[in-house]
């Protein structure tokens, strides 16, 4: 058989698969420094509606986690909630974003006391979205971004440090603000 003919079949058996079979984000791709941010509606752990557009003049720091009351998760949490005064002092506001349902986000935030919204990602669509998502899991990869005021993206941190990320955050903010 031709190499042509080989992947030929090979996308044919590939686009016969059910969507929910391959991950949204591979066809997505991750939203890149200068890209749009891509748009979104959700609860929040308040099981309030939460639409990104309404951000628009803010700056916007969304930040995409595994899994609500694991150690890593709240170690990120935690640190996001002692320096968020130091990120509201640079004019952004933090929202955590895991795949877990309203009521875990509510009992998490409760637990921690936090003192920034979560938002309830349950099918994966935002993960999805901004090319988070693992592969085949309903989990989120440990991914940070920085939306303008203009809804851009200014910043993609990946696979970032749970205990740094939030003074890191406020540090790229201040360089963002001051080159504008």
């Amino acid at each position: 058989m031709k190499l042509s003919q080989l992947i030929k079949r090979s996308l044919s058996r590939i686009i016969a698969l059910p969507l929910t079979t391959l991950s949204l984000s591979a066809l997505a791709g991750t939203p890149n420094v200068g890209d749009a941010a891509p748009v979104f509606q959700c609860k929040t752990h308040e099981n309030v509606d939460f639409d990104l557009n309404s951000r628009k003049g803010k700056w916007t720091v969304l930040y995409f986690y595994p899994k609500a009351d694991t150690p890593g998760c709240t170690k990120q949490a935690c640190a996001f909630r002692d320096s968020i005064e130091v990120i509201r002092k640079e004019g952004a506001e933090v929202f955590g974003i895991s795949t877990d349902n309203v009521k875990a986000q509510s009992d998490f935030h409760k637990k921690y006391s936090l003192n920034f919204s979560l938002l309830a990602d349950s099918e994966g669509k935002i993960s999805d979205l901004y090319g988070s998502r693992i592969p085949l899991l309903k989990i989120s990869k440990r991914w940070t971004f920085i939306i303008d005021p203009d809804l851009k993206v200014r910043s993609v941190e990946k696979d970032v440090d749970p205990a740094q990320d939030s003074k890191r955050v406020a540090d790229i903010i201040a360089k963002l603000k001051s080159k504008i």
